[in-house]
Parts: structure tokens; sequence; C-alpha cells
């Protein structure tokens, strides 16, 4: 073996174990974030915001504590998102076969990310491109979230960094945009409206309603109404 041979090696042998150390540099990150994100005083920011704050975009956001928020708006967005939150273990499976089962047989995907998961995406990862790699990594944080965190702080992380619109961070935030009050007084109409507006935030508007929108809540509504033993982990 020549010289030539034998450096080429030793750089690829060099570069593969500095990309593994890089990666599991990377791993640790969220792992120890969410241990710090542990505690109700601290107010985490997604990387959506990040991504405002460093194009100098900014946003909107006040922190508000889960007691703070109508409980209606809770079990709306529990009801309307993630009806399982409470007894699954991050990862919704009977959702995620059946989402799996409709891309093999050719039918729209319905999307089956839990609560757990798009507050894990919203904290640590990326938005797009690279969504079927970023699913990946999101799995398993998702089930480690939903391991060492509460369901309580989770929802209520969750409902302070969502998006309700081009800069609209958190549930106080969007009260106060689109309805002109605070989190704690939103009615079950307005809770309905925004919990349908999460899916599409830059496109539904919960202040000036669609027809499709109208109907979407008015199910969300009669689901919260009733959502008894699914909301039970946040109360």
């Amino acid at each position: 073996m020549g010289p030539l041979k034998g450096g080429r090696r030793k750089g690829v042998r060099f570069w593969f174990w500095r990309l593994f150390r890089i990666a599991i540099v990377l791993a640790l990150i969220p792992v120890v974030l969410t241990l710090l994100y542990l505690p109700a005083v601290v107010h985490p920011i997604s990387t959506l915001m990040v991504a405002d704050l460093a194009t100098f975009n900014g946003y909107e956001r006040e922190w508000v504590p889960l007691d703070d928020v109508a409980p209606v708006m809770v079990h709306s967005v529990i009801m309307s998102e993630d009806g399982q939150f409470c007894s699954h273990h991050g990862i919704d499976w009977g959702e995620m076969k059946a989402e799996v089962n409709d891309l093999f047989a050719g039918k729209p995907v319905r999307g089956a990310s839990t609560i757990t998961m798009q507050t894990t995406k919203n904290l640590f990862l990326w938005h797009r491109p690279l969504g079927a790699l970023r699913k990946l990594i999101e799995l398993p944080l998702a089930v480690y979230v939903d391991l060492v965190m509460p369901k309580r702080r989770i929802i209520e992380i969750y409902l302070n960094i969502a998006e309700w619109g081009p800069g609209i961070y958190g549930i106080e935030a969007a009260a106060r945009h689109h309805f002109k009050k605070s989190a704690a007084r939103l009615s079950r109409r307005e809770a309905a409206l925004l919990a349908v507006t999460l899916p599409n935030p830059y496109i539904r508007d919960p202040a000036k309603p669609s027809g499709d929108m109208r109907r979407l809540a008015t199910r969300v509504e009669r689901l919260a109404s009733r959502s008894g033993a699914y909301v039970q982990c946040v109360k």
C-alpha cells in the first residue's frame, strides 16, 4: 500500500470520527435542554422564534402559565390536534400505522404528529426541508420528552410556542391579536377557532374564519364539551 492510499484512509477515518463526535454533541443538546425546560420558571422559545430573531423579523409572545389559560382552550387544542394525548407515550402508534397504510395505498396522508411530537419539533428541530429525516429524529425525541416531562408541562410549552400567525407565538399573543382578550377569557367558540387554525396559521385566520373553518370549529366545540377522560392528565 502506497503512502498516498494510506493517507487517504487516515483522512477518511479522521473525518468519520469528527462527524460522529459532532452528531453525538448535536444529539445531546435536546436531551439536556429537555431537562432544563422542566421547571415552570423556564420559558423556552422555538426554533422558528430563533429564526425570526436571526432574520431581525421579531415576534410577539407573552408566556402564560397553563392555569391562566381558559380550560376550554386547552381541551379544544387536545381534541383537535391529538385526542390520545393523555394516553400515548409521545407517539400515537395507531394513527402512525393508519398514516403509513394510507401512504402505501396512495391515499392523502392525514398527518399523525402528536402534540408531544409537535412540541419536540418546535423546540429542537427544523421545519423544512428534509421532512423525512426530521421525522426519524423527531420520533425517539418525542418518546424521551414524554418520558421525562409531565403532560401538563408539555401542553403548557406547546401552547406558548405554537405559531398562530406570522410572528404570533403562544396562546396569549394569539388571543390578544385575534380576539383582543387574554387567553384566560376565551370563549368556547374562540377556543375552537384558534385550535383549528393551528395546522396552517399562515392561511387560516380565526378572527375571519372561512366556511370550512367554522364547520371544523363546530366539531371541535362538540368534542371539547365531551372531552372528559381524554383531558384528565392536564387537569
